[in-house]
């Protein structure tokens, strides 16, 4: 089949790494990396190594098994959030690997607030999965645009933890109703979480997504910040 006919999880399975350079201002090491198939270039990645992660005290060895699982959240929740993910080896190892997002990084969760709501039904579908994913560091600078004026989230190493640790820049939807299409989705999670996610997470956190799930079916609004401390830092 020709490249140009595969979709970008096919392509991300298939195409050869050749790092490009690496990411600036990131904790861990984050590469952006040409993707070639039979020496053509089919388009970027963002590869992050399990080899260049710093140890962390509060989330185990392996944060690139919650970037594939936030992908496969996204996608099982319907909402195409989460840009394709894989895990596969790469120059420094097994790591996981998403599609580059051709966007406007001028723009960011602030500003698109700000300047579009017509597109805050996709932020409220942003505020669901932070809250299900329970993400603990959702900058403004993780959401991002592109030319489709589609939303996309990135940077989810850090979610999926037990223990409730929500921090994100995305509250302005404190206190609403939570649409009920959103609502059905997290009826669904809250029934099953999906067995490809349950997989790269301990029981602990399977269990806790669902209560998390089971919490919002329960409540019907999106949760309000009472204390100003759930802010991840810097905000952008």
């Amino acid at each position: 089949m020709p490249t140009d006919e595969l979709s970008p999880l096919a392509l991300l399975r298939a195409a050869e790494i050749d790092v490009e350079g690496r990411m600036p201002w990131s904790s861990n090491a984050t590469f952006l990396v040409n993707l070639l198939v039979d020496g053509a270039h089919v388009g970027q990645g963002i590869y992050k190594p399990l080899r260049g992660e710093r140890p962390l005290w509060d989330f185990p060895a392996g944060l690139h098994r919650r970037e594939l699982a936030a992908y496969l959240l996204s996608e099982a929740m319907g909402l195409a959030l989460v840009p394709p993910t894989v895990i596969r080896d790469g120059p420094a190892g097994e790591g996981s690997v998403q599609w580059f997002v051709e966007a406007d990084h001028q723009q960011h969760y602030f500003t698109i607030y700000e300047n579009r709501e017509d597109l805050h039904p996709l932020l409220r579908a942003v505020a669901l999965f932070d809250l299900l994913a329970n993400n603990t560091d959702r900058k403004s600078g993780h959401v991002l645009i592109d030319a489709d004026d589609h939303i996309w989230g990135i940077d989810h190493g850090l979610c999926f933890a037990a223990e409730f640790k929500l921090r994100t820049v995305v509250w302005e939807f404190g206190g609403e109703p939570i649409p009920g299409e959103l609502l059905a989705v997290a009826a669904g999670v809250a029934d099953h979480v999906p067995l490809d996610v349950a997989t790269l997470l301990t029981t602990e956190e399977v269990d806790a997504l669902q209560q998390r799930a089971q919490w919002v079916v329960e409540h019907r609004q999106f949760p309000v910040d009472s204390t100003g401390r759930r802010y991840p830092w810097p905000l952008v």
